[in-house]
Formats: structure tokens, sequence, C-alpha cells
């Protein structure tokens, strides 16, 4: 007699308000199965997962683990029942170690006092595991980049003893190395027997981990199989419910003459030293590996971290740098990597975080025009095509990629010329990934200057007209996008290069 799916999902079904999330879902995962679910934001993926792993309940449908009855009220719960969830957006208690992040949930005492020595060896054996003995159990986890953040979770589900589990965009913070090592451990789970739900809109990265699929569109189901064989036109596709003409729209511009000049800028820690010259109508992307810098760059041009030595001009002599006032003021705008805690303020309205950070053209002898500010907001969501029922509603509301749109459309409202965006692409949808790249070539064609940090080089590789490889916080190599190949630029990235130059010149 055969054994039953590890699990299985049949008929699930969520609405909020007028908003039904999930229209009869259902998928089952066999004992060493990677599923890919996929879809555009929006499609009902995270409300499918947060019924999984216990955050919400299904209004209708039923769930089983190795065929019993699976009916969690809570992710501890779900824990009890072995299924781990690692989200896209991080739950690590900051001021906590990493030792205590690791071991969340799952605390391991003696005589009711936490065995410290224990839980340190447990989270070092989970963190080399992923290949990161160099991260310190120790370590304040607030203390620690986002990419180290992401391990730190994983971590968490490793040493969870799941027999089900969910990563919810894994690699989107992660850079080749680390989402390598996590690749190989997947490997080692599916030969023990675990199950996999594996959610992620890097379509390769897809292809290259799961088994079977399945696309979520509105809410439902609307295609499943196996992953070999099936093409990514097709995955595209049934995401959208069209044919995507292109995932890296190029917009036709024109280079002209710089607006600004970086003279041996340095950050405290990073960068150091690094010169360049931006140019009128380009687009510039940034490589590199987590920690190479790429951000610090970004954030020392915008005055959000200290420059050290150095210093960063506009063509009129206007300093940037200085403060992130000082930078809007001189044509600057900047969207950061994450999101949730600095990038937008989720309690807000839509409204208010488009427009917050220029409130000048709303104000009339010191009263705001509250009707000529929303009409803009409108009319800026509407451009950029963001999903919501109103500029009013909350912004943590939506999904990941409307809430990428609205930090961008905050840029068109600011009316810089010069954007920084980090990884504006993260944790976004195929569809919205072309709509924003055919944004950025927009500014471009307009006469605008865009500097863009990637993780993700086959959209620097395709979109950018000059590509800077950063390593160990310098900028190693600047050259037109042609001249590159992902291999050429992760060999500078890694400092494989200088080490090769290092020992012939020996």
């Amino acid at each position: 007699m055969s054994k039953p799916p590890l699990l299985s999902m049949r008929d699930v079904a969520k609405r909020y308000g007028a908003t039904q999330a999930l229209r009869g879902v259902g998928f089952t995962i066999e004992r060493g199965q990677v599923r890919a679910l996929i879809g555009e934001n929006g499609a009902g993926k995270s409300t499918l997962m947060k019924v999984l792993a216990g955050v919400v309940p299904p209004d209708a449908g039923s769930m089983q683990v190795e065929g019993r009855p699976y009916t969690p009220r809570s992710p501890h719960d779900a824990r009890m029942a072995r299924v781990a969830m690692i989200h896209q957006e991080l739950a690590i208690a900051p001021d906590l170690s990493v030792a205590d992040n690791v071991l969340l949930g799952g605390e391991h005492a003696r005589f009711g006092v936490t065995a410290k020595r224990e839980q340190y060896a447990i989270a070092r054996a989970a963190l080399t595991r992923l290949g990161r003995d160099d991260l310190d159990p120790a370590a304040r986890a607030g203390d620690l980049g986002l990419a180290e953040q992401q391990l730190v979770e994983i971590a968490r589900a490793l040493v969870a003893d799941a027999r089900v589990l969910i990563f919810d965009e894994p690699t989107s913070s992660l850079g080749e190395r680390d989402a390598s090592h996590l690749f190989r451990v997947v490997g080692e789970l599916k030969a023990q027997g675990l199950g996999i739900v594996w959610i992620s809109h890097f379509l390769e990265e897809v292809q290259r981990v799961a088994d079977v699929f399945t696309v979520l569109r509105d809410g439902a189901v609307v295609d499943d199989g196996v992953m070999a064989g099936t093409s990514l036109q097709r995955i595209v596709a049934s995401m959208a419910g069209r044919a995507v003409d292109a995932m890296f729209p190029k917009v036709p511009h024109a280079i002209g003459d710089p607006v600004l000049t970086v003279d041996g800028l340095s950050g405290v820690r990073a960068p150091r030293d690094v010169t360049l010259v931006l140019r009128r109508g380009e687009i510039l992307g940034i490589a590199g590996l987590v920690g190479a810098g790429r951000s610090e760059f970004l954030r020392c041009m915008f005055g959000i971290d200290r420059v050290h030595s150095g210093r960063a001009r506009r063509s009129d002599g206007r300093a940037v740098g200085v403060s992130p006032r000082a930078s809007l003021r001189a044509g600057l705008g900047f969207v950061s990597e994450d999101r949730k805690s600095e990038g937008l303020a989720l309690d807000l309205s839509i409204e208010d975080n488009l427009t917050l950070s220029h409130l000048r053209p709303f104000a009339r002898a010191g009263v705001l025009a509250t009707s000529r500010r929303r009409a803009t907001a409108t009319a800026l969501a509407a451009r950029l095509g963001v999903k919501t029922t109103g500029v009013t509603q909350p912004i943590g509301a939506l999904s990941g990629g409307n809430q990428q749109k609205v930090a961008l459309a905050r840029l068109l409202h600011e009316g810089g010329d010069v954007w920084l965006l980090d990884e504006p692409t993260r944790g976004i949808d195929v569809g919205t990934k072309a709509e924003i790249w055919r944004l950025i070539g927009e500014h471009a064609a307009s006469g605008g200057t865009i500097v863009v940090v990637s993780s993700y080089l086959p959209e620097l590789l395709n979109v950018c007209d000059r590509i800077a490889v950063f390593c160990k916080g310098e900028l190693r190599a600047v050259r037109p996008a042609h001249e590159w190949t992902q291999e050429a630029v992760l060999h500078v990235a890694t400092g494989a290069e200088v080490a090769m130059s290092a020992r012939s010149d020996a």
C-alpha cells in the first residue's frame, strides 16, 4: 500500500472583505519533492502559505500532513506538526543574539534556565551547514545585514526538525555564494525525504531547484505540472494571463554630458576610495557579492551613511551625500533595498508614502491643499499601475510589487533626475519587473540618470549601459555592459582577477 502524500491541500479558500484571495486551491507534495509555487504579486501565494503555516485560518477546504488532518490555529501548531516557514519579510528579533533567533520558539533549557552553550552549538552547526560558519552565534541579530538575517531565518527552520519547509523568496537577499550553499542544502533535505514549497520570482532558480510547479493567478491554480521539459515562456504566460513580450524591455535613450562626479568617496567601513562619473541619460548597474559595498555606496551618495572622506558633486557644483535632505534638493532620489524597515512607512497610506517627502507643491500659506495632494497621488498610482482600492489604503496592505511601484512613484513626484535604486526588483514578479525596467528606461530617455544595484546579473547585462563591479568595498572595474559576461562579472566580484594578477606578477 502506497504512503499518502507528505502534504496535501484541497479546495482551500480565503476571503478578505470584498477580496477573494484564494479560490479553491489545492496541490500535493511527496516525500523528497520540491514544489515551486509561482505567480505574480497579489496572486495569492503568500495567503496560501499563511494558511499552511497556521498564520491565518482558511474559510473552506482541507489539509493533511502524512495522511492526517492538519488544522493549525497558530504557527506553534504548525511547528508541532513539523511544518516550518521562512518568510520573505524577515521575522528577526533584532535585540536577541543570532543563536537566540535560530532557537526562537524551540529554546533548550535546563531547570528553567536557557542552555546558552548548547544553543550556540546548535546555531553554529546550522549556520555551518549553510556555509556561513563565520557568523557569530553570540552576535546581535539586528547588527547583521539583510542577507545574514535571511540566513538566520533559514537556520531556524533547519533546527526545527520540520518535515515540510516553506521557503518564501529565500534567495531574494542572498548573493551567489550563499544561494549556492542553500541549493546544496535543499538537495540534502530532499534526499532525507523532506517536502519543500519553494516560492520565487527567479524563474531560472525555480527550474534549477523544483521538481514540480503550481502557478497561481487571481487566487486560483491556472497551471500545474512537472518542471523538467516545461518552458519558461509557458510559465510566464500562465502567470500573467498573457505573453510577456520582453522580460527586460529596452527604451531607446541617449547618453549625454556628465551630471555628477564622485571623487575618492569612502564611507566609515565601505565603500573605499570610489571615483566615478555619471552621465545624463545613463543606466549604470552596480554588481558585486553581498557585503561588497554596493549598498553602502548608494547610501553614502544619498547621505544616509556618513561619508568618511572624498566627495560627490553635481556638475553645477552642488554637493551630494551631506544629508538626505540636501541630496533631495540636489535632485537625487533613493529607493532602499529594505522596503519593510526603511523604504516605506507601512502603517501610513499610499498617499502619504507618495507625497510626504515633497509637500511643497501642495502648500499655500502654511495650509495643505489636501484635494490636490490626493489627486496627484491618485494620478501617480494610476500611471504606475498600482493595484489598490484607493490612495487612502494603508500601503502595508499591498503586495510587495505594488509597494515597490509606490516607492518608485515617489521618485517621480520628487522630480529628481538622478535615481539611486538598491535592488528595485527584489521579490517582484516577472510582469512587474518588466514594468519597473520600462520605467527606468523612460527616465533615462527623458534625460535622467539611474544607478541601480542588483544581485540578479541577467537584468544588469540586458538593460544597463555600463556595469561597475565592487569587491571588498572597492570599485574594481567599470565597463560598457556589452563587454561583460556573467562569468566575467563574477570573476571580478570574487576577487579572482586580482588574485590571478598577483600570481602573474610574482
